[in-house]
Order: C-alpha cells, then sequence, then structure tokens
C-alpha cells in the first residue's frame, strides 16, 4: 500500500504507541538521505537553465523543494509500504516474521535497479512492530521535459516512464505500479515457499491481457530509451571522429613544423661554419704576420746607446753623435714606435677575431644540439602517429570508438560524482 510518510517516524527519531524500542535495534535501515540535498542532486542543473531562459523575476525559482512542498500539484516525496501476512502468521517475534524480514530485504535489493525514475532517499524495515514491514520512501522524477524544468517532479511520467498508461479510473499508473510490485513481492516469497494468499485487498487485479500490455509497454519503453543512447552514441561518436581528425592533423601539422624547424636550423648550422671556417682561415693569415711583428718589435726597441756605431777616427765623438747617431735613432724609434701601435692594434684584432671564432663555433655546436632535438621530436611524432594508425588496424576503428565512448562515460560519472560531493561540501559549509 502507498502512504503519506513520516521519515522521522521511520527513522525511529520518535516512536509511536504501537512500537517496542527494545526490539529498535533489530530495525534495518537501508538508506537515509536528507530530502532537500537529493532535490539539490536531481534538480539543481535543471533549475540553473530553467532560471536563466526567465525574463521576469517572479517567474524564477529560489527553492525548487519548497514550490513543491507548497504546491498542490505534486506531493514532494511518495512511499510504499510493504508487508507479508499479520500478527498472527508473520509475527515479528517468530521465525515465520524473521523470513518475512529476509524475503522484504531481498525485494528491498532490487527495489532501485528496476525502478529508476523514482529516487530512494529513505528505506527501512521495521522489526519493532507486532508484524515486520518495509517503508520505501522515493521522489518520482522525469527528464526530458518541455514543460516548466526539463527534469521535474512527476510521478506520473516517472511512472509511464517505467512502462504504467493510465487507463480506467480504477487502473492509475501508481496502482498498476503498485500492483506489479506487491507481484514482484510475490515471486520473491514463492521462492521460499510462501504464496501470496491475497487476502483482504480489493484491488481489482491486472487481466492477463492488461498484464501483457503493462510489459509490451515496458518493453516499448526500454527500446525507446535504447534508440536515444543509440543516437545520443552517435552523435558522440561523430564528435570522438572529428576529435581524431583534429588529432591527426595536428600531429601532422607538427611533423611538418619540426621539418621546418630542422631545415631552418640545418641553415643556420651551415652558415655558422661557413662563417667559422672563414674565422679560421683569417687568423692563419694574420698569424705569421703577427709573429713578423713580434720578433721586429724585439729586436728595435733597445735602449738607442746599445745600437750606435763608434765614430770614425777623424770625427769627433761630440760631433758624430749629435749630427748623426741621435737624428738617425730618433727616426728609428719614431718608426718602431708606430710599428709598435700597430702591433698593438693588429693583436687586438687578432684577439677580438679569436673570441668571434668561439662564438661561432659555440653557436654551432647549440644549433647542431638543436638540429638533434628536432630530429628526435620528429621521430616521436612518427611513432605516435604510427602507433595509432596500428592501433586502429589491429582493434579496428569501431572497437576503438567503443572503448573512447567507454572511457568518456566514466570520466562523466566521475564529473558528476566530484559535482554532487562537492555541492554536499558547500551546503555543509552554508
Amino acid at each position: 500500500m502507498t502512504g503519506k510518510g513520516s521519515v522521522n517516524h521511520n527513522s525511529r527519531k520518535f516512536h509511536a504507541k504501537n512500537t517496542d524500542p527494545e526490539r529498535s535495534y533489530l530495525n534495518v535501515e537501508y538508506c537515509n538521505e536528507n530530502i532537500k540535498d537529493v532535490y539539490h542532486e536531481l534538480f539543481d542543473e535543471a533549475l540553473a537553465r530553467y532560471n536563466e531562459k526567465q525574463t521576469r523575476n517572479d517567474r524564477r525559482i529560489d527553492d525548487y523543494y519548497e514550490k513543491i512542498r507548497a504546491g498542490k500539484q505534486e506531493k514532494p516525496f511518495h512511499e510504499i509500504i510493504l508487508q507479508i501476512g499479520d500478527r498472527d502468521t508473520m509475527g515479528a517475534e517468530t521465525e515465520e516474521g524473521r523470513l518475512a524480514a529476509k524475503i522484504l530485504g531481498e525485494y528491498m535489493q532490487d527495489f532501485q535497479r528496476k525502478n529508476p525514475t523514482l529516487r530512494v532517499f529513505s528505506a527501512h524495515l521495521h522489526m519493532d512492530e507486532a508484524t515486520p514491514h518495509l517503508h520505501i520512501d522515493f521522489v518520482p522524477y522525469t527528464t526530458g521535459s518541455k514543460r516548466g524544468l526539463d527534469t521535474r517532479v512527476s510521478l506520473k511520467q516517472a511512472l509511464s516512464a517505467l512502462g504504467f498508461k493510465g487507463g480506467t479510473r480504477r487502473e492509475t499508473e501508481l496502482n498498476q505500479w503498485v500492483v506489479a510490485e506487491k507481484q514482484q513481492l510475490a515471486s520473491i516469497m514463492l521462492e521460499h515457499g510462501i504464496e501470496w494468499a491475497q487476502k483482504g485487498t480489493h484491488e481489482k487485479h491486472l487481466s492477463l491481457l492488461d498484464f501483457e500490455k503493462q510489459e509490451r509497454a515496458k518493453e516499448v519503453s526500454a527500446l525507446e530509451k535504447q534508440k536515444a543512447e543509440l543516437e545520443e552514441h552517435n552523435v558522440i561518436m561523430q564528435e570522438v571522429n572529428a576529435k581524431y581528425l583534429d588529432q591527426l592533423e595536428n600531429v601532422e601539422k607538427d611533423i611538418f613544423s619540426a621539418q621546418e624547424s630542422r631545415e631552418k636550423a640545418d641553415k643556420q648550422a651551415e652558415q655558422a661554419k661557413k662563417m667559422a671556417a672563414q674565422y679560421e682561415k683569417k687568423l692563419t693569415e694574420i698569424a705569421p704576420m703577427v709573429k713578423e711583428m713580434e720578433r721586429f718589435a724585439e729586436k728595435y726597441t733597445a735602449d738607442p746607446e746599445e745600437v750606435l756605431p763608434e765614430a770614425g777616427t777623424l770625427e769627433t765623438g761630440k760631433s758624430y753623435r749629435e749630427k748623426k747617431a741621435k737624428p738617425l735613432i730618433k727616426k728609428i724609434v719614431t718608426v718602431l714606435r708606430s710599428i709598435y701601435r700597430a702591433y698593438l692594434d693588429l693583436a687586438r684584432r687578432f684577439s677580438d677575431m679569436q673570441r668571434s671564432y668561439e662564438r661561432a663555433w659555440s653557436k654551432v655546436n647549440s644549433l647542431t644540439d638543436r638540429v638533434e632535438e628536432l630530429w628526435n621530436e620528429n621521430r616521436a611524432l612518427k611513432e605516435r602517429l604510427g602507433d595509432f594508425n596500428r592501433v586502429e588496424r589491429v582493434l579496428g576503428r569501431d572497437t576503438v570508438k567503443s572503448i573512447v565512448q567507454k572511457e568518456k562515460s566514466l570520466e562523466e560519472v566521475q564529473r558528476m560524482q566530484k559535482q554532487r560531493q562537492k555541492r554536499k561540501i558547500d551546503r555543509g559549509e552554508r
């Protein structure tokens, strides 16, 4: 059956008169989330998209949970209560009651998987009352809505997505779903040797034709969902293809760029080698001249007194010294000093040329290293392109696409989980 639901009662934050607190430790809490956190998880992104489209402030929604709670169209959540037998046949303190609790536990384990559009946030098995029974509280929601939020609360649409279509006034989507859930519980009971007697129920059960129609509707819904997933998969594959084509083009551009850089570096290295050879040739030509100049300067830069000839027999020393020797020596010294200055200038130029030569060779070595780096980079890029082509040849293009899609789906799930965790932390800090 369905009920209004009291989460505080279900979690035993308070005890009613019909509970035995001494047996509450036997209760099982399958989950107990804050419903507002669940609303944030389900509807925050859709709410942001909805508000972004609104041009009037009075149409914006600040708190979706409060809007639903205060409204009359939908309930914030729904509850289903399931019980096997009564206090006479399945008393909570009897062996039969413990078997009933086990069956209800098995039913609960598969509930969320079979009802993906009913987000369970609270589920409790009570063993501290007369008969074991299960409370399941859930938020029904639908996606892809054209009205209001694209993801919103809707019991009718949530059950419709599960294959339950409204018929007569008696056979609403909710009634059909409840009957189907009871039949699911009955099948588990039968596995444990318990047959559903269906006593005390006034609900009209589905005829064989209605049941088959319901099953076909479920199949159609599943096929439509599969079709939508395939269409989405196809779009993603096209994006992946475009992405990999872009990557291949980028690799080819990188290879071409690396080749151009290598050729440019080769030319620069060749020019540097030629320049260094020219410097070396000039140094070879200048070196003998420098050595000769050094020898000449060393020979003629001594004190003039040491190179003067002796005076003749008929000429006085003073006359010889003043008229011949000193003028000659002064000219020689003047010439030698000019030569020495030229030598110093030539030596400086020789030293500068040596440094230029060393710099040229240093540049040659640097360019040679850069050329080697570019060769290695070019080789790595070619290997990367070759590996990608080999993977496609061995696994096939479709398999590679499938692997990429699975990896992207996993990354998307992880991203959404991180976002949810971050939102929970942010709300906790507020």
